[in-house]
């Protein structure tokens, strides 16, 4: 009685991740709330101007700067 395997179509450990994966951003506007959930605090009034002033300084890339 011949034993079926499963199919094993998964990632390969020896292959590198795509680039276009590895970026956070979609395309979209980053808003201060996304930088204060990226950077792990509570969505409060302090840190939302934080999170504006971040923003203004450094641009989208802060998100960017803030994930792995």
């Amino acid at each position: 009685m011949p034993t079926s395997q499963p199919d094993v179509s998964g990632p390969s450990e020896d292959r590198a991740t795509p680039d276009d994966l590895l970026h956070a951003r979609t395309g979209t506007e980053v808003s201060p709330e996304d930088v204060v959930l990226a950077s792990g605090k509570d969505i409060t009034p302090h840190s939302l101007e934080w999170a504006r002033r971040k923003l203004a300084a450094e641009g989208p890339a802060a998100l960017d700067k803030l994930l792995p």
